[in-house]
Parts: C-alpha cells; sequence; structure tokens
C-alpha cells in the first residue's frame, strides 16, 4: 500500500522528495513489525500469515528497489541479485511446499539481510558524502548476506530442517 506514496516522493523536485520516501518507508517498517509482534504477542500466527507476510515484504522490497535503481539511487545489478534471490526463495517454498507438504519460515539469516537491504536503501536516499562508506559497506554486507540467507534456505528447504509440517 505504501509503494504509491514512496514513488510519489521520490517524484516531487528537490532533496524533499527524498526525506518524504524515507518517512513513508519508515511508516512501512514500523507497520510490518508492529503487525508481527501483536500476532505474535496474541497468539495469532496463523499458516497463511506465515506464507503471505513474508511474501509481501519480498515484493514491497522489489518494489522499492526498482523505483530506487530507476531513478539512478541504487544499480540496476543490485536489485537484479535481490529480485532472483527472492524468486528462488519463493520457488523453492513453492517447490517443498507441494511435495513435502511443509511450508519453511523464515530465517534469521533472511532478517538480517533484509536489514543490511533497508540500511543500504535508507543511506541511498540520504545522499550524504559522509556517509558513502557506510553505504558501500551496507551494499556489500547486503549482498553477502543475501548470498548466505539463500543458501540457508535452500539447506532447510531441501534438507528439511526448521520445516513446519502443514496440518
Amino acid at each position: 500500500m505504501l509503494i504509491a506514496p514512496f514513488w510519489w516522493a521520490l517524484s516531487l523536485p528537490e532533496s524533499g522528495g527524498r526525506w518524504w520516501a524515507m518517512l513513508v518507508l519508515g511508516v512501512g517498517v514500523a507497520t510490518d513489525f508492529l503487525d508481527g509482534y501483536v500476532a505474535r504477542h496474541f497468539h495469532q500466527v496463523s499458516e497463511v500469515g506465515k506464507a503471505v507476510d513474508p511474501l509481501a515484504d519480498k515484493v514491497g522490497i522489489a518494489a522499492v528497489a526498482i523505483i530506487m535503481a530507476e531513478r539512478n539511487f541504487i544499480p540496476v545489478w543490485f536489485v537484479a541479485i535481490l529480485i532472483l534471490r527472492d524468486a528462488l526463495i519463493v520457488a523453492g517454498g513453492l517447490y517443498i511446499r507441494r511435495k513435502k507438504k511443509i511450508i519453511a519460515q523464515s530465517s534469521w539469516p533472511g532478517k538480517i539481510a533484509v536489514n543490511f537491504i533497508a540500511l543500504y536503501i535508507l543511506l541511498s536516499l540520504v545522499q550524504w558524502e559522509q556517509l558513502e562508506t557506510l553505504r558501500s559497506i551496507a551494499l556489500w554486507l547486503s549482498l553477502l548476506t543475501m548470498v548466505y540467507s539463500l543458501a540457508t534456505y535452500g539447506q532447510r528447504l531441501f534438507i528439511g530442517r526448521n520445516a513446519m509440517v502443514v496440518k
């Protein structure tokens, strides 16, 4: 739901649009966190939520990354790697769901990767020269953690560790 306001904010002239875009992203991250927290706290976690929430996160991150690449904030190759990784995770999850009747839950390496991706996106929006080294570090950490999380998802899905049986 926040993709259109994000796109609109980056369409604004001057640097003010970047700050509005950061605000929109902040609202998105906060509501996603609160949704998960409330569901766990009140024991309202569902099988559908376990599948839909990570998928919605992947679509949202991909949309933000595409918009940012289109506006030359981040490189297209980064977006391609991000989308390829997520597509492989989704395809693997669907395959395992069909073959073994299990739903793989998100993992800590995946959550860490998303946080580094978010940091890289945020620093790319800020565009402060003083933070360029940190932005480069965030880029490489996001790439490394994306590869590591993909490998751990592959291990979990195809070996079957930490997967949940569907009832």
